[in-house]
């Protein structure tokens, strides 16, 4: 049943995590649409602690994906293509480190070491994070750019006419800009759905520490939305193992 789906969900980790993300990204989003609304100030102080719980909690939930990470690495190195290889080892790799500044931060917002740098353990935690996020879409390119090569091709392959006609055909696809390029990109990912989400999601995820560093300076709004957003993603490639980019 549904609510037999949802008990299974919830019990995992991940599931925990993704839904815990999503309430900390919507008291966010929420608190930040209110916060200059007259009579509204209790409710925001609210929502800004939930939102602080919600984080605090998932920290704690992600103690152990350090070593799910190395695990994930390991087995990254396997894999028949040197493209994906590198990427995902090297993503899983800093994600591992991630993981650990997020660590040392809990022990930090539980109280059991007072004395750590939150801003800079915050910092560090941010880019390699950040990091892991470019690499993730330097991957989701070359799924992307392989799948249009492999589309011209296939166009090339239905023309039965002369050599002239295709070097024509291929000269159109060339020089016809943007307009084509977007046509072809749209085309492969709404053939590709594990991939446009993935691509959605790692987009969506750059908000945070874009912000963060100071790279490109959005609002708690736009964090909140694109939070939002990715986890929804992330819940629903959870519950539809089959739209999860393979590893």
């Amino acid at each position: 049943t549904a609510m037999e789906g949802f008990v299974d969900f919830t019990n995992r980790c991940q599931g925990r995590d993704q839904l815990f993300r999503a309430t900390q990204y919507t008291c966010m989003l929420l608190s930040y649409l209110i916060e200059h609304k007259a009579g509204k100030e209790k409710l925001v102080m609210k929502l800004k602690q939930l939102e602080s719980n919600m984080s605090s909690g998932r920290k704690m939930f992600r103690l152990g994906n350090m070593v799910h990470a190395l695990v994930a690495a390991r087995r990254t190195t396997q894999l028949p293509d040197v493209v994906p290889r590198f990427c995902l080892t090297a993503s899983n790799l800093t994600r591992a480190l991630y993981f650990i500044c997020d660590a040392v931060l809990w022990l930090k917002s539980a109280g059991l070491q007072p004395d750590i740098d939150k801003l800079k353990w915050r910092n560090r935690a941010t880019k390699c994070y950040y990091l892991s996020l470019l690499i993730n879409l330097a991957r989701d390119w070359y799924e992307i750019s392989w799948r249009l090569e492999q589309a011209i091709r296939e166009e090339k392959t239905k023309e039965n006419s002369s050599w002239d006609k295709h070097s024509q055909k291929l000269h159109h696809v060339k020089c016809d800009g943007l307009h084509s390029f977007l046509l072809l990109l749209f085309q492969i990912l709404k053939r590709n759905p594990p991939l446009l989400l993935d691509l959605v999601k790692n987009l969506c995820d750059l908000s945070g520490p874009l912000d963060t560093l100071g790279i490109y300076k959005t609002n708690p709004g736009v964090i909140g939305f694109c939070g939002i957003l990715s986890s929804l993603v992330g819940i629903f490639t959870l519950a539809n193992p089959c739209l999860k980019l393979k590893q």
